[in-house]
This record gives C-alpha cells, sequence and structure tokens, in this order.
C-alpha cells in the first residue's frame, strides 16, 4: 500500500486521468475531490464490498438454478 501525505488543496494522480483533491479537512475528516473520466465507476469502499457480495450471491443463485433445472429438465424462460 502506497501511503502519502497531503495537505488542503493538494492533489495526487492516479494513472494519467484520475485527481484525487484534499477540499476540507474539519474534526477528523477529509473531504476528497475526485476528477475522472465518466466511464470510471468509484465507489466508497464499504459499498464496493456490499455490491461484490452481492454479485457473488446472484452469480452462485444462478448456478444452483442450473443445477436444479437441469435435474428436472427446466428451460431458462
Amino acid at each position: 500500500m502506497l501511503i502519502l501525505s497531503r495537505k488542503l488543496n493538494e492533489s495526487l494522480i492516479v494513472g494519467e486521468n484520475i485527481e484525487i483533491k484534499v477540499i476540507k479537512i474539519e474534526d477528523g475528516k477529509v473531504k476528497l475531490g475526485i476528477s475522472a473520466p465518466k466511464d470510471i465507476n468509484i465507489y466508497r469502499k464499504e459499498l464496493y464490498d456490499i455490491i461484490v457480495k452481492e454479485n457473488m450471491k446472484a452469480s452462485t443463485a444462478d448456478i444452483e438454478y442450473d443445477k436444479l433445472s437441469s435435474l428436472f429438465n427446466i428451460n431458462k424462460k
């Protein structure tokens, strides 16, 4: 993990087209501004973890459905 220190209004660049800037520091919280192309998804880590977990559950459900449907000769609609 790379660890960097930044002060208010300082930035860092990720790749060639993502900028992360410190906008505000107050009461132990840091507000960041992120400039990135629209085709790049940006999520808070806790939400990303939920998305990954739900996607895994959904893909497992499809596998289970496929197993059951083959046992009972059920065709997907």
